[in-house]
């Protein structure tokens, strides 16, 4: 195997995702921006210690994947508890989204949970993503591309009580790792042959390209070809570019201007 990783923050305070590269297991988790103000330790994030604590539960085990999801899942509400988070609030609770591949000698394993994907690329040039693909923020993409034209603030300002609503569903209309059992329900899973696969690749959804339309499908089609091209540098160094020629996330509804990024290619 050939292992590359791209790790870069965004326009935040601090790199909420996380990346795992472990001996043959890798994961990337992507913790949620923290809708309350509390810090802890030296002033981290609750979603910089979902990713990370998360991240860290699946290292040095070779356990079965849905095992180390859930001891990674049951590790953040632990920490919550020795931070003192107020855990009546769903939306303070800390979370993440994660994918977790484990490649074995004919065939590999994988979970996955919120908006981090597992996609292959094929010797046929074709390509597969092994998960659903949802969009939970679509609601608010689509209010805040509609209010954006008169607004003169930013996203998570103008937006705040429908991103504060949408995180209260998480566990409900959609799945994160955030303490909660159930969690566990919308964890998804698979096991597939290595045969006819040339590279996996797993990232966060700040590796997905930018799109006009919240609505629109992602467009897997054009990743591929960056990736085939220039590799996982390629794909970002086309993000960065797009996002950059419109730094009011307006033409391009998004959160940030840019966000973090944690991505792994294996080619095999």
């Amino acid at each position: 195997m050939r292992i590359d990783t791209v790790f870069e923050q965004g326009t935040g305070l601090l790199n909420e995702d996380f990346l795992v590269v472990d001996k043959n297991l890798f994961g990337v988790f992507d913790g949620a921006t923290s809708l309350s103000p509390a810090r802890f330790g030296h002033g981290l994030t609750g979603g910089y210690l979902a990713s990370t604590v998360a991240g860290s539960a699946f290292r040095g085990s070779d356990r079965p994947l849905g095992e180390l999801a859930d001891r990674a899942n049951r590790a953040i509400m632990e920490a919550m508890l020795k931070h003192g988070v107020d855990l009546d609030d769903r939306a303070n609770l800390w979370s993440t989204s994660a994918a977790v591949v484990r490649v074995l000698e004919d065939r590999f394993e994988w979970v996955q949970i919120g908006d981090c994907l597992v996609m292959t690329l094929l010797e046929d040039g074709s390509h597969r993503v092994h998960c659903a693909e949802f969009n939970h923020d679509l609601e608010t993409l689509t209010l805040w591309r509609e209010a954006s034209c008169g607004s003169e603030g930013a996203i998570l300002d103008v937006m705040h009580e429908q991103i504060v609503k949408v995180r209260r569903g998480m566990n409900v209309t959609y799945g994160v790792f955030n303490g909660e059992p159930a969690a566990m329900d919308f964890l998804n899973a698979g096991s597939l042959p290595l045969e006819g696969v040339t590279d996996i690749l797993l990232f966060t959804d700040g590796l997905f390209i930018p799109k006009r339309d919240p609505g629109e499908r992602e467009d897997f089609h054009l990743f591929a070809e960056l990736f085939r091209a220039g590799g996982l540098r390629g794909v970002l160094d086309h993000i960065r570019s797009t996002e950059a020629e419109d730094a009011a996330c307006t033409r391009y509804p998004r959160f940030k201007v840019h966000d973090d990024v944690a991505a792994i290619s294996i080619a095999l």
